[in-house]
């Protein structure tokens, strides 16, 4: 009788734990599937960075931006990971759109391990592969600089190869295009095989007087939801922070990942992490660097990267009370 005693308790108290894990509420959060956002998002999971900031993280994979957006507009996920221009574009056409920081990674100009090209001013009527379309925001800057240190037009005076960032890489690697401008962790792999920076975007923020710290991207939610939610908004940033504490700092958190990593070589692995402990945000968010980014994107974006109307005000960013 005592025995079975001991059994009922046991069922019961893991029926309890069990109940109580289930009550945390839950944030739903699409994610590209094979992004590199999933790395922290793995790390949350896998440290259980989401329980102990009270609520239960749930990755839904999507297969590419449009699937993202889509998704928060129709309510069926609460947080996507985008940019701040993109929520700015969103709440002047009155949806209530806020951002809490993920990263500052952006990209560089890049060249072959033998290319002779060591300036802005070797590529006149060169071949530029540049992923994201004519308004990312990594070829704006770098347009900026150009403009700035030598008085050129790179728009008019090359040939722009825009296409997707996998395809530009492997035209880099085989010589296809003259130079490259992609996604950072596109960059951390050619890097990994003797690719130069010609022009690093980070450095370039700062000669335009722009804030290399200023993170474009982050975790998207409606203020609306954080307004009813405010413990979860600022869970979720808590557990971010800290997934990142420990990217930052732990080598040994690094090998749970290497399934979604997938580097070809220890080198590259290598690479791609130092490339993300860069690119990882610090905890303050100034307005003012934001807004001259913002303007900066406005000059170069022909009025397609920011709508017309469009405003960039503080309530864009979200602010624990």
């Amino acid at each position: 009788m005592r025995l079975l005693q001991t059994l009922f308790a046991c069922v019961a108290c893991l029926y309890a734990t069990s109940g109580f894990a289930n009550t945390l509420p839950d944030v739903k959060l699409a994610a590209l599937k094979f992004g590199t956002v999933k790395w922290e998002l793995e790390t949350i999971k896998r440290l259980e960075l989401d329980k102990k900031n009270g609520f239960n993280l749930e990755v839904v994979d999507v297969a590419g931006k449009q699937a993202s957006t889509l998704s928060i507009q129709n309510d069926a996920v609460d947080v996507i990971v985008t940019d701040w221009i993109w929520v700015a574009n969103q709440r002047s056409e009155g949806r209530d759109y806020q951002f809490t920081p993920y990263s500052k990674a952006v990209g560089s100009l890049m060249v072959g391990p033998k290319s002779s090209i060591s300036s802005l001013k070797d590529l006149e009527g060169k071949r530029i592969g540049i992923a994201g379309g004519p308004v990312d925001k990594s070829w704006i800057v770098i347009q900026a600089i150009a403009k700035k240190r030598y008085g050129i037009d790179l728009a008019s005076q090359n040939e722009l190869v825009f296409g997707a960032p996998p395809l530009l890489f492997k035209q880099a690697m085989s010589g296809e295009v003259d130079a490259v401008i992609n996604f950072w962790h596109f960059l951390a792999k050619l890097e990994a095989k003797g690719f130069k920076r010609v022009v690093d975007v980070q450095d370039a923020a700062g000669e335009l007087g722009l804030s290399a710290e200023t993170p474009l991207l982050g975790y998207v939610f409606k203020e609306s939801w954080a307004l009813k939610n405010p413990k979860l908004a600022e869970g979720l940033r808590q557990a971010s922070r800290e997934a990142k504490v420990v990217l930052k700092t732990n080598d040994a958190a690094w090998e749970p990942l290497k399934g979604l990593i997938k580097a070809k070589s220890d080198k590259e692995f290598q690479a791609l992490r130092l490339a993300w402990r860069q690119g990882a945000p610090g905890d303050s968010f100034d307005f003012e660097s934001a807004q001259a980014m913002f303007e900066l994107m406005r000059s170069y974006g022909d009025g397609k990267l920011i709508k017309p109307n469009t405003v960039l005000d503080t309530g864009a960013f979200f602010a624990s009370n």
